[in-house]
């Protein structure tokens, strides 16, 4: 799934991260835990505030603004965190343009899928320690609440997906402006800063099975599982249990519809019919496991009717993943009558956004890490985080899947 491209990308990739000096020191090491220790150090800032980079959100479909801010430390049950990666996904465009309820959150930091190292820890936090890679998280569970007692929900009533949240669990902010003004946080997380504050159990560990060489190609890869290609291919494995030999609709080719794709592929779909009204994306789609194509606009029969004759009624399964219900509508009636089934994946402007598979559940599935989704294949352009608003304008265009954002 990883190409191991070698200690030279691993020491190039530092260096535009920090300093030169590390290159030297790396040439040294193999153990993960070895090269984070040091990658942290040699300033020691646990304790104390953190000047950093980080893009900032001022209004509903303003560029957003690189500048320095304050981190605070973690505070009790939280955890600081080193970000490596960021990507940018649909939500946080759909929360940068003022498009949902968090439109009036003002100054944010936005950004929810990215990839790091434990800085520090706060008071109470024993599962986690300076040098831990891991993933933050948009929906944990505090494991007490009613919801997360529930075998049929992964909904956590503290730590759910909510866009109006913008402060940590005791209703502070660890962000703050050069001239001392408080920065909202997003979705739990707020990634697009080289440092950020989680609370402790919207934070995943990663037990790194890769060395000095690989590592930093292997964690970039990982980014993506925060959330986009977990809430697309946990869809078509948890949700809908897509079965071998079924029909499959996909609508809305971004990242998360073809990672239904190649989540359907790896259950053994036999047909995976892709529907986009834009059409430069089927190339790419059909590497990743899509096999047949529909574009709205070149027809004028609706999309179902299409999709049935092309299934012999329809579909054992689709998914809708445009967040438009009018396309919902077409995902509905494209499904075979007594037992198709639809699943609604997208991301709604209102009421709320909805994201119906919990990202934890596939840290633990193994065919996921070994190669059956290859997350590389969902990496299209790379920038430094100075560069975001060019990240922006490629997602929105339609050019990008996933924008790997590096520091």
């Amino acid at each position: 799934m990883f190409h191991n491209n070698g200690r030279r990308e691993l020491a190039v990739l530092i260096r535009r991260l920090h300093t030169h000096k590390i290159i030297k020191q790396l040439r040294k090491m193999a153990d993960p835990a070895e090269v984070a220790i040091w990658y942290l150090n040699p300033n020691d800032t646990r304790g104390k505030i953190i000047t950093c980079k980080a893009a900032v959100a001022y209004g509903p479909g303003e560029s957003l603004v690189v500048e320095s801010v304050l981190v605070h430390p973690p505070q009790k049950m939280e955890v600081r965190i080193k970000v490596l990666f960021t990507t940018i996904c649909h939500s946080d465009l759909v929360a940068w343009k003022g498009q949902n309820e968090a439109r009036n959150a003002y100054p944010r930091i936005l950004g929810h899928e990215a990839s790091g190292i434990v800085e520090s820890v706060g008071e109470g936090v024993s599962d986690m320690k300076e040098g831990d890679f891991v993933v933050p998280i948009f929906n944990g569970e505090c494991g007490e609440c009613k919801y997360c007692k529930c075998e049929k929900t992964n909904k956590c009533e503290n730590f759910g997906v909510d866009a109006m949240k913008k402060v940590m669990a005791n209703g502070g902010t660890r962000f703050y402006t050069m001239e001392g003004k408080p920065i909202f946080h997003f979705l739990n997380t707020s990634t697009f800063t080289e440092y950020t504050a989680v609370d402790f159990i919207c934070v995943v560990k990663l037990h790194v099975n890769a060395d000095g060489a690989n590592l930093i190609p292997y964690i970039k890869g990982l980014t993506l599982l925060s959330c986009g290609v977990s809430t697309g291919v946990g869809a078509a494995w948890n949700i809908a249990n897509v079965h071998f030999g079924s029909t499959v609709a996909v609508f809305g080719l971004g990242a998360v519809g073809l990672a239904v794709a190649q989540g359907a592929r790896a259950r053994g779909a036999s047909k995976i019919i892709g529907v986009d009204i834009n059409s430069d994306k089927f190339i790419k789609a059909q590497a990743m496991g899509v096999t047949d194509f529909i574009n709205p606009r070149d027809d004028e029969r609706p999309v179902y009717e299409r999709i049935k004759e092309m299934t012999d009624g329809g579909v054992h399964y689709s998914f809708e993943c445009a967040g438009n219900l009018n396309v919902l509508r077409d995902a509905f009636s494209s499904t075979h009558e007594g037992w198709g089934m639809t699943v609604m994946v997208g991301i709604y402007t209102s009421p709320q956004m909805l994201l119906p598979i919990h990202p934890r559940e596939l840290f633990q599935a193994k065919d996921c890490i070994d190669g059956v989704v290859n997350l590389e294949d969902f990496i299209t352009h790379e920038l430094p985080l100075g560069e975001i608003n060019k990240a922006f304008d490629l997602l929105t265009a339609g050019k990008s899947l996933r924008c790997i954002l590096h520091f």
